[in-house]
Order: structure tokens, then C-alpha cells, then sequence
């Protein structure tokens, strides 16, 4: 093989290494944390002609939420599939649920969910951030 060819060969090579594990890196890298203040401004757009964070409405209030037994919220009627769960809020359980809540709780009556990931995360970001008595 001539020099030449053998610089480009290694170049190759080279290329397709840093190529490969940079889309190792890409496929395996966690979603960035949430933001809360994007979070409030999809959750007033999405979320709030169901739910509202202090009171009960077509939805449950979500003060409090993150920490909370699914289902236990006093004076809402959930579905059984809800008050029948062992799920507790969590961050985890709370971007599995906006991401498709009947595969997280079948039986339950959201009938709404999220398609990106990075919504998700500054949803519940959000709702992280409304503790009981604020």
C-alpha cells in the first residue's frame, strides 16, 4: 500500500471511532434536568383545563403532588385503578405517567400524555416545586 493510502485508511478509521462513540455518548445521555419555569408554562397550557394546583377539578390539584400516594388526594373521586395503586409521585413515576399514564396505571381516566421527553421533565420539575401550604 502507498503511504498516502495508508493515511487516508487510518484517517478513516479514526473518523469512525470518534463517529461511533459519539453516538454511544448521544444515545445514553439522560434527558437534561427539568426546568421549572418552562414547566409552568406547559403545564398552564396543557395541564390547567383539568388540574389546577390548589383546588379539585375535572383532574386532581397537584399541590403537594410529588411525595403524595396516587389516588389519596381528600374529596377527589379517583378511578380505582388510582386508589387501588401502590405508586407513590415521584420524579420517576411522574415522567412514566405523563408519558403514558394507562400503561403506568391501567384502568385509570387521564386521557392525556406527553410525546417528549424534555416536556415531561420540566413538567414534574414543576410540580416539584408545589409543596403543601405554598
Amino acid at each position: 500500500m502507498r503511504p498516502i493510502n495508508i493515511i487516508f485508511s487510518q484517517l478513516a478509521l479514526t473518523t469512525a471511532l470518534v463517529f461511533g462513540v459519539q453516538c454511544a455518548m448521544a444515545q445514553s445521555t439522560p434527558a437534561p434536568a427539568g426546568s421549572a419555569v418552562n414547566g409552568k408554562a406547559l403545564y398552564d397550557t396543557r395541564c390547567s383545563a383539568c388540574h389546577s394546583v390548589d383546588a379539585h377539578r375535572v383532574g386532581p390539584m397537584h399541590q403537594g403532588v410529588v411525595g403524595r400516594k396516587a389516588g389519596s388526594s381528600a374529596g377527589y373521586r379517583y378511578s380505582e385503578a388510582l386508589r387501588k395503586s401502590k405508586i407513590v409521585w415521584s420524579h420517576d413515576t411522574l415522567v412514566a405517567w405523563l408519558a403514558d399514564p394507562e400503561a403506568l396505571i391501567p384502568g385509570q381516566r387521564m386521557g392525556y400524555s406527553m410525546d417528549n421527553m424534555q416536556d415531561r421533565e420540566d413538567v414534574v420539575a414543576y410540580l416539584a416545586t408545589l409543596k403543601v401550604g405554598k
